[in-house]
């Protein structure tokens, strides 16, 4: 991390939460850097403090990748709002997303992991 990591990319690689969801932790100021409150845009280097409402961030989870058959009827979407989204069909306990999409009318074999970035 010679010239940083931007904040919300970070926040998200920390299995915490998406980069969109880590932008409104940040514009709340829920998010502190070396003690100052963050703002959008900031950088982490190796050796920086990055603080959730007082409370470290602890290291990344290990890597998760699941397998699962999406039947017809389930979204290929995080949306938690959407009833029928992928993310509660598989109900795996930490948070994944899907790698890809398949249509909501058809069915196959998708990935969802929490290693990456959020697509």
């Amino acid at each position: 991390m010679s010239d940083g990591t931007s904040l919300n990319k970070y926040i998200a690689a920390s299995g915490v939460c998406s980069r969109r969801q880590a932008d409104v932790m940040i514009d709340a100021g829920r998010i502190q850097l070396n003690g100052e409150v963050a703002r959008k845009g900031n950088r982490v280097r190796k050796g920086d403090i990055v603080l959730i409402d007082n409370e470290p961030i602890g290291r990344k989870p290990n890597a998760v990748w699941l397998a699962y058959h999406k039947p017809v009827g389930i979204t290929c979407t995080t949306d938690k709002r959407d009833p029928t989204n992928i993310v509660d069909a598989v109900g795996y306990p930490g948070r994944v997303f899907p790698v890809g999409r398949l249509d909501k009318n058809s069915e196959g074999l998708i990935w969802l992991t929490n290693d990456g970035d959020e697509v």
